[in-house]
């Protein structure tokens, strides 16, 4: 009988033991992949954000770039590109726009989540300015223009002809709500 006693006491030790390292792991998932597309360009991750130094236009080359816009299958807004499609020497800044609705009754707040195709040519986008870099609340009813302001470096591989970028909007919404909720409850605390 006391056999038997120790012997499950070892397996729930284990089993224990077991979880912990599985949720361990499943916590280390999230960086553990971002590190993986950072040093291999997959998943089509941007990385190259804010100010850039000037470049000098390679006018000899074209690039297209094909902008989609997405929304995830919570999200009620229209969503749309200004234009599907621009054609851009590396080098050169292009500016254009994304364009935003929420035909809801209610305040919506958005995320826009960024992904480019092929993801070799991720790390030759830089955005100097992007809606993405930001949420962007909206009033019932209201619409907004989102500029996108980007560079393609010059030192983009020549079998690259045709890069898509590709917007995919997300409702934060209930987390902005909460976020609101806790910054309100911590002001009447300190009050």
């Amino acid at each position: 009988m006391g056999s038997l006693k120790a012997k499950n006491r070892r397996l729930v030790g284990r089993l224990a033991s077991s979880a912990v390292l599985m949720f361990g792991f499943g916590f280390a998932l999230v960086p553990l992949y971002d590190v993986f597309c950072e040093i291999t360009g997959l998943n089509g991750k941007v990385t190259r954000n804010g100010p850039v130094a000037e470049m000098a236009m390679d006018e000899t080359r074209s690039v297209r770039v094909q902008m989609i816009a997405v929304n995830n299958e919570s999200m009620p807004w229209t969503f749309r590109a200004d234009v599907s499609e621009l054609v851009v020497h590396p080098g050169q800044d292009q500016l254009t726009a994304y364009h935003a609705f929420n035909p809801t009754g209610r305040w919506m707040v958005a995320q826009a989540v960024p992904s480019v195709s092929p993801s070799e040519a991720a790390q030759y986008l830089h955005k100097v300015n992007c809606f993405c870099f930001e949420q962007q609340p909206l009033q019932a009813q209201e619409g907004r223009e989102m500029p996108l302001l980007f560079v393609i470096d010059p030192a983009l591989p020549a079998h690259i002809q045709t890069i898509t970028l590709s917007y995919t909007l997300f409702d934060i919404t209930p987390a902005q709500r909460t976020a609101v909720n806790l910054r309100q409850a911590t002001r009447r605390v300190t009050l």
